[in-house]
């Protein structure tokens, strides 16, 4: 037991600044792209995205009235299903999170 976990020191101390090295190399690239789409996903909405947020609000209402939700294929049905199915679960977490238990509020 002694003898592989000096085996194993010595194979870090020779090989730890390259396996590091490498490692930097490989994530470096992925790190980039990552911290494009959060700055442009996670920025908060600008004055500009309102009218475009409310645009978007009013033709989906006028699609649900002029029964456009009739000619969902089932894979579109499924998957607005889903995500709706999503925002629900994300709000009763946030519900259980915020009172602190799942049943009741303490008053």
């Amino acid at each position: 037991m002694a003898q592989a976990a000096q085996k194993l020191a010595k194979a870090v101390a020779t090989r730890g600044p390259q396996l590091v090295s490498a490692a930097v190399s490989f994530s470096r690239p992925r790190l980039a792209t990552f911290w494009h789409y959060a700055r442009v996903e996670l920025a908060p909405p600008t004055p500009a995205d309102f009218p475009r947020a409310l645009d978007s609000a009013r033709g989906l209402a006028r699609s649900f009235r002029a029964g456009r939700l009739a000619h969902l294929s089932v894979k579109e049905a499924l998957r607005n299903g889903l995500v709706a199915t999503e925002v629900l679960m994300w709000f009763y977490i946030g519900e259980i999170i915020g009172k602190r238990g799942l049943v009741g509020y303490n008053v």
